[in-house]
C-alpha cells in the first residue's frame, strides 16, 4: 500500500485556516505536525478530525512563555493502536511522538520530534537530541519526521543518515517564508533545509516533494511510502 506523508511546522503564529486548506488540497494519509498550539482560535485537532482523521498531540509546555501548550501532533487516516512521548532532553526540553498506525495489518510505527533551534550552528545537546532519538527507532516500518533545525551537512542529519533513508535526496530548502520567523536568524529568503522525513531502510519510497504554502514559516514536505 503506498501512502502519503507529510510534515510540517506550522509556526505558533502561522494561518491555520491555510493549513487546514492545504491538508484537504492535498489529502496526505499520515501527518506530522510542529508548533500545535490546540488554544488557538483555530483548534487545528477539530479541524483535522472533522476531515477524518485520528490524532495524537504531545504538549512541550516549555517551549511558550506565556505557559499555553504547544508540541507536536501527528494525523493519520488510518487507525492508530498506541501512541507514546519520549523526552530527548530535559535542558531546553524537547520531545518526540510516537504513534503505531495500523495499515493493513501491518504496524507502522511513526516518530514525529522537533528539535531544538540553534540558529544552524552545531550543537552539542541538539546532536544528544538527535541520539537519543536513534536509540529510539525500531530497525523496520519506522518513519521519522519533523523540524530537525538541522541543515543537511550537520552532525545531527549525518547521524540521522547513517541509520535511516533520507527520502528527499535533493535537500531543497524548506525555510524560512518570513523574516520573523527568527529574529535572532532574520532570514531574507527560502534558502535552508531543516525538515526532513526519514525511514527505515526495509521501506520503498518515491515521489519526495515541497510543497508551495504561505501558511507557515516553514514550507511543507512530502513523500510516498510503500508499506
Amino acid at each position: 500500500m503506498q501512502l502519503k506523508i507529510l510534515s510540517w511546522n506550522i509556526w505558533f503564529k502561522g494561518d491555520l485556516d491555510g493549513v487546514v486548506q492545504y491538508v484537504k488540497d492535498t489529502s496526505p494519509d499520515i501527518i506530522g505536525m510542529q508548533e500545535v498550539v490546540p488554544e488557538r482560535e483555530t483548534n487545528i485537532l477539530a479541524s483535522l478530525k472533522a476531515l477524518g482523521y485520528q490524532s495524537a498531540f504531545t504538549s512541550v509546555t516549555e517551549l511558550r512563555k506565556d505557559g499555553k501548550k504547544m508540541g507536536n501532533a501527528i494525523f493519520s487516516r488510518h487507525k492508530i493502536l498506541s501512541s507514546e512521548t519520549f523526552v530527548l532532553s530535559d535542558e531546553n526540553r524537547r520531545m518526540a511522538e510516537k504513534v503505531v498506525v495500523d495499515i493493513g495489518g501491518t504496524q507502522l510505527h511513526v516518530f514525529n520530534t522537533h528539535l531544538m533551534h540553534t540558529h544552524q550552528k552545531q550543537s552539542d545537546l541538539q546532536d544528544q537530541q538527535a541520539d537519543t532519538l536513534i536509540r529510539l527507532l525500531p530497525k523496520e516500518k519506522a518513519l521519522l519526521m519533523g523540524d530537525l533545525n538541522a541543515t543537511p551537512e550537520s552532525t545531527v542529519v549525518m547521524k540521522m543518515k547513517q541509520v535511516l533513508n533520507n527520502t528527499d535526496l535533493s535537500d531543497a530548502p524548506t525555510w524560512s517564508m518570513y523574516p520573523d520567523g527568527c529574529h535572532t536568524c532574520n532570514p531574507q529568503a527560502i534558502d535552508t533545509r531543516l525538515d526532513y522525513i526519514f525511514t527505515s531502510k526495509d521501506l520503498k519510497t518515491n515521489s519526495p516533494a515541497v510543497g508551495d504554502s504561505k501558511a507557515s514559516d516553514h514550507l511543507p514536505i512530502s513523500v510516498m511510502v510503500e508499506v
